[in-house]
């Protein structure tokens, strides 16, 4: 696992990626706030290191510009609509200011330090903004959205631990990726009729936006999501799972301002403490529709991501610390929360109309993420069977254009959720995919495990012991999930 992970590191290295790593999220930009959001803050000493690096913050930022600078030298840039939108992003953190009101909750005694060092980070903020937008976009002009097959075939191997950028695996897993969205789109259509009588998916998705359960203020809807995963772990836990005290906790957030729209997950520290946290965008609103949350939660929280990275977190000491933290394969961990989505599904947990069609609307996403991130990335043609507006672009080669029409019309997410996913798919080459692949891997492990073993086997007991075994990429996870 070490060797290709290393592997895998070192391709993207010597293609230069460190030298253009900026998209809405994942970026440095962002990887610089997170820190912050997971150090310890409970005691004067927490607050003194959390002021030590608060003045640590222009320098990094410095070298981050560096690198850009040094990847401009070379010719390696990122396309404007990267940089359109992190200076955007930057626009929404200096509106706050974001760390000067972050630390504005320190003790009194530190406050003049506190309050001089994130001064300090906001300036840095505000001065790697001005560089983005003054200086360089210019030079990013003209630089194209689709990275080609040769970067998108190291940044798959990254994301999913699979060569498959060799022979025909990625127009394999295109065309699978089509033959999902058909099949999903008719399951959808059949649950659509459940909520809107001779409705479509898009109309009963709009529908329950406005008529369906909701949730009103940001407070309440953090509490919800926290009863949510709350109940899950009672319910599940002895039943499905068997789950150690500190797995147990985990809370609900909503994330800062200036953050990519999709929720997501921090995992625990190594030792718990600090809790596995999931986190809501709420993009300015007050107003939360549940059809499209309950799913969405079960992958970010309970049983999803929580569970599989909480474990690791657990038995890290019987693993490698390298193979239950940096070592982590994106497709592995994606595939088991989408596995977690479907799992709700299989136990019974989704079958109120609106919240099965808030889970075919997810499955439904992760399988256009397919088709759209690698026919953008290669330039493949457009099925012959496309319907709506894709119908008069059979054959033609996917544009981010055609890709956000796509969205549109296989998505219930509101407009500013994809928008922001098209900039992540083309900035985040050969992410998307990771999830419906590494869902796939799941369930073909779970299924030869369970033709091996016949009557012997134990869903619950397989959970675990495929929970244990820390991370793999997809060349190995389905064959060792089938020894379990």
């Amino acid at each position: 696992m070490l060797r290709e992970r290393l592997g895998a590191e070192l391709a993207a290295h010597e293609a230069g990626e460190g030298y253009r790593a900026l998209s809405n999220l994942f970026s440095p930009v962002h990887s610089v706030r997170q820190v912050f959001l997971m150090m310890p803050s409970a005691t004067e000493e927490d607050w003194a290191v959390i002021a030590r690096r608060l003045a640590r913050v222009p320098a990094a930022y410095a070298g981050f510009r560096a690198s850009l600078e040094e990847g401009a030298r070379r010719g390696l840039l990122v396309a404007p609509r990267q940089v359109s939108t992190v200076v955007g992003q930057l626009d929404e953190w200096l509106a706050g200011p974001y760390f000067s009101t972050f630390a504005a909750a320190g003790p009194e005694p530190l406050r003049p330090e506190l309050t001089r060092a994130a001064a300090a980070a906001d300036g840095a903020v505000a001065a790697i903004r001005d560089y983005l937008r003054d200086d360089y976009a210019a030079r990013a002009h003209g630089t194209p959205d689709a990275v080609g097959r040769d970067r998108y075939a190291v940044a798959v191997r990254r994301w999913t631990g699979s060569d498959l950028g060799a022979g025909t695996g990625l127009e394999d897993a295109y065309a699978w990726g089509w033959a999902e969205h058909r099949r999903i789109l008719a399951e959808q259509r059949t649950e659509a009729e459940k909520v809107v009588p001779g409705g479509t998916p898009m109309e009963a998705m709009r529908w329950l936006d406005v008529h369906g359960p909701a949730v009103d203020g940001v407070d309440a809807i953090r509490e919800r999501l926290q009863a949510m995963m709350d109940e899950a772990i009672e319910a599940l836990d002895g039943a499905h799972f068997d789950l150690a005290e500190p797995v147990r906790k985990v809370e609900a957030m909503i994330a800062p301002p200036g953050s990519a729209a999709a929720p997501y997950y921090t995992r625990p520290a190594q030792d718990f403490s600090r809790p596995g946290r999931t986190w809501l965008p709420t993009l300015g609103r007050e107003r939360f529709p549940l059809w499209d949350l309950i799913s969405i939660w079960y992958h970010e929280g309970v049983p999803g991501h929580h569970l599989q990275l909480a474990q690791w977190a657990h038995v890290s000491g019987q693993l490698s610390a390298y193979q239950t933290s940096l070592g982590s394969v994106g497709a592995n961990v994606e595939g088991w929360a989408l596995y977690a989505e479907r799992l709700m599904d299989e136990l019974g947990y989704l079958t109120d109309p609106a919240a099965r069609l808030g889970y075919l609307d997810a499955q439904q996403l992760r399988a256009v993420r397919v088709v759209i991130d690698i026919g953008m990335h290669l330039g493949l043609p457009v099925p012959d069977d496309a319907e709506g507006g894709l119908a008069g672009h059979r054959g033609q080669p996917w544009t981010p254009e055609l890709a956000r029409l796509f969205l549109g019309e296989n998505s219930g997410a509101d407009l500013a959720f994809l928008d922001s996913e098209l900039i992540r798919y083309l900035g985040i080459p050969g992410q998307a995919i990771s999830y419906k692949l590494g869902e796939r891997a799941w369930l073909e492990g779970r299924a030869a495990a369970k033709a091996r073993r016949g009557d012997a086997f134990d869903l619950r007991a397989w959970h675990m012991a495929a929970l244990s075994q820390g991370s793999l990429g997809l060349d190995d996870l389905a064959a060792e999930l089938a020894r379990l």
